[in-house]
């Protein structure tokens, strides 16, 4: 083809040849529709039984893509990876399609067309291709924003259980509209399709890069327990060290003792973060970054995007001895597809997984993946008591929103029910008023999207304070930009979504807010590190935190208990108010304390996270999980099901897990 030209009209013309030629086939669309996966199954087929790298990914933004789309893609089988972009409110608008041929051509096409059969053919529609030949970096920044966007914590993978969880909402969705029907469906989608259903002391970054440096006390204690490991035979270890205690460094220190580096992180700031570190330890050796825009592979460290290398022909240019140590920054997301065909393609003389927060949100074990040998631990709590982060003072006030009376969605509350309690002027009062009261300097306010970002940012600015909602979407400043402004003062209040959970360093932020329900331990920690680290200007970290009857209110708290870091979290007995260092404190409402307590006594927390751990090995998997897929899924230990439920069939039998006849049997044998 020309190597850059403009399509007006019938795509089609131009996706299938390319199709029928393809090796690799990369697809991110807004919609996918059935007349539009209907008019490419054939070719698509056809690539997959040539063996070409399939990936497809839509999204479920006002519900538009339609199930049975999602199902004939689905029949593509395993070799097809599709998964689903859950938006969150959030707007998600891609339509690109990237298709190679050969070994080193990659035809681009992006522009309006989404997948669907008027969009392929009759729609107005524009669209520019570009070839490779013409612009390779172009293309390759392409494949690199696709792979970040397809292995992003917002995309699910296509299989029976999550089409039956997506059909579901797709059906309440028209329901609650009273129209029936997608009215963005092509005519001849009106007609039903077919629809699986079964439902199956703390380092600082100095000014000068080549400052010496030498390990603090957490620092020195773990690399101590590392050196330990490699001298027992261990060719793998995870450390778990509170934000804020130099995991990066740590990883740095370690890399004195070997010749050859490899950094994986999934985030670009993180790679920029681990390699000026780095230099700090090590001013001698060379450094090189190997992302979608730079490709540096011959350098003693190199610092590689998770989402560049999980392309296998990138992943190739590297031999598997190539490398004597791995480094897997936030190592909490490494059971992702993403990781394991790099953590199988490479193998290193020694492999660190670095975490502060060991369990992922899904509950998959990644403990199996450094042979269980975590070298070192320890908890923020831990970490305060031996005064290398901030001590906090928590402030649990009274949510007066009835989260009953919202849907829950299995994962999380309807976004659009959860949005109008939110976004009401009564509501922006409470945070208002619990903020001015507690608050210190520098906030970061969490929150549950973006229009509720949005929404409190403006109620607080005609407040005259100055505050930004950062998400994706942000026009009048860029992120870095928006960390300055915080840091230097020139902002009071950052309101975002989920953009700093993980990897951001602002010391002088001495004031969370969170006004979301807590539907995830894991995350809610990840949120608490961005307050504590230390600085001179702050002597405590103020945490506002609106609590409702929502779920998990009743065992956050424990998160915060002295005396039981990285405790048992299935044990029968719950915590409900924590017992925190001396250095800290925790005021709750008097209607927080019997929030929490009645809640306590009305369900029963053990089961249901056993129930929701259940769910999540069954959404990955896309059927009802075995005991070993459990056991081999999930991080928690599944003789909790024998011991809460007698077996593992009986807690199926209680789940509502079990058909007729296997009740049956169950019923006549389960003494």
């Amino acid at each position: 083809m020309t190597d850059v030209r403009i399509i007006t009209g019938n795509l089609s013309e131009h996706i299938i040849p390319a199709l029928s030629d393809s090796n690799a086939v990369y697809m991110v669309v807004s919609f996918a529709m059935a007349s539009g996966v209907r008019m490419l199954l054939p070719y698509l087929r056809s690539a997959v039984e040539r063996g070409a790298d399939i990936k497809i990914l839509t999204g479920d933004y006002l519900h538009v893509t339609e199930p049975a789309a999602l199902s004939m893609l689905m029949d593509l089988g395993a070799a097809a990876e599709v998964r689903l972009w859950k938006s969150n409110g959030i707007a998600f608008h891609p339509k690109a399609y990237l298709i190679g041929v050969g070994s080193d051509e990659t035809t681009i096409i992006v522009g309006s067309s989404n997948l669907s059969k008027s969009a392929m053919t009759t729609g107005v529609e524009w669209n520019l291709a570009l070839n490779s030949k013409a612009a390779p970096e172009t293309v390759e920044e392409a494949y690199h924003e696709f792979m970040r966007l397809f292995y992003h914590e917002q995309t699910v993978p296509v299989n029976q259980q999550t089409l039956f969880e997506y059909d579901i909402e797709y059906r309440r969705h028209y329901a609650r509209r009273n129209t029936g029907e997608n009215p963005w469906a092509d005519p001849e989608s009106k007609t039903p399709e077919p629809v699986h259903r079964e439902q199956p002391s703390i380092v600082r970054d100095h000014s000068s890069s080549y400052t010496p440096i030498s390990p603090n006390k957490a620092q020195h204690d773990a690399l101590q327990e590392l050196h330990g490991s490699i001298e027992d035979g261990y060719d793998k270890a995870m450390v778990v060290m509170a934000t804020g205690l130099g995991k990066t460094y740590l990883a740095a220190f370690l890399a004195r003792e070997f010749k050859r580096v490899l950094f994986i992180a999934h985030r670009e700031e993180l790679l920029v973060q681990a390699q000026r570190s780095f230099r700090s330890v090590l001013p001698y050796r060379t450094m090189g970054i190997f992302n979608g825009l730079q490709k540096e592979s011959g350098t003693d460290c190199v610092f590689a995007s998770i989402f560049t290398l999980a392309m296998a022909r990138h992943r190739k240019r590297f031999g598997p001895d190539d490398f004597d140590l791995i480094v897997v920054d936030e190592f909490h997301h490494a059971a992702a597809k993403s990781y394991q065909a790099l953590l199988d393609h490479f193998r290193p003389k020694f492999l660190l997984g670095l975490t502060a927060t060991p369990d992922r949100a899904d509950g998959i074990d990644i403990y199996a993946l450094c042979d269980g040998n975590v070298a070192y631990r320890t908890h923020f709590i831990e970490a305060i008591q031996n005064e290398w982060l901030s001590p906090f003072k928590y402030f649990g006030v009274y949510d007066e929103t009835d989260y009953s009376r919202i849907t829950w969605l299995g994962t999380r509350y309807d976004e659009d029910e959860l949005a109008a309690h939110q976004l009401r002027d009564e509501a922006a009062d409470a945070i208002y008023e619990a903020w001015a009261e507690h608050k210190q300097t520098r906030t970061i306010g969490f929150c549950s999207s973006i229009r509720q970002a949005n929404f409190l940012a403006k109620h607080f600015a005609n407040s005259g304070v100055r505050a930004l909602s950062l998400h994706l979407q942000t026009a009048e400043m860029s992120r870095q930009q928006a960390i300055r402004s915080l840091a230097s003062g020139d902002l009071d209040v950052i309101f975002t979504v989920d953009l700093f959970n993980e990897g951001v360093d602002i010391p002088n932020v001495d004031t969370l807010l969170f006004v979301r329900p807590t539907e995830s331990l894991t995350v809610f920690t990840q949120q608490i590190g961005r307050g504590l680290r230390l600085h001179r200007d702050k002597d405590y970290c103020a945490i506002i935190d609106l609590i409702g009857n929502y779920r998990n209110a009743d065992v956050k708290l424990r998160v915060f208990d002295s005396k039981s870091a990285w405790a048992d979290t299935e044990s029968k007995s719950s915590i409900t108010i924590p017992v925190v260092p001396s250095s800290c404190e925790i005021h709750l409402d008097t209607m927080v304390v019997d929030l929490i307590q009645e809640m306590s006594r009305k369900r029963h927390p053990r089961k249901e996270r056993l129930l929701q751990n259940y769910r999540d090995v069954k959404r990955l998997l896309g059927h009802r999980p075995s005991y070993l897929e459990v056991h081999l899924q999930s991080a928690v230990d599944v003789k909790a099901y024998r011991q809460e439920f007698g077996s593992y069939v009986g807690f199926l039998q209680w789940a509502g897990e079990l058909t007729d006849e296997e009740i049956e049997v169950y019923e006549r044998h389960k003494s």
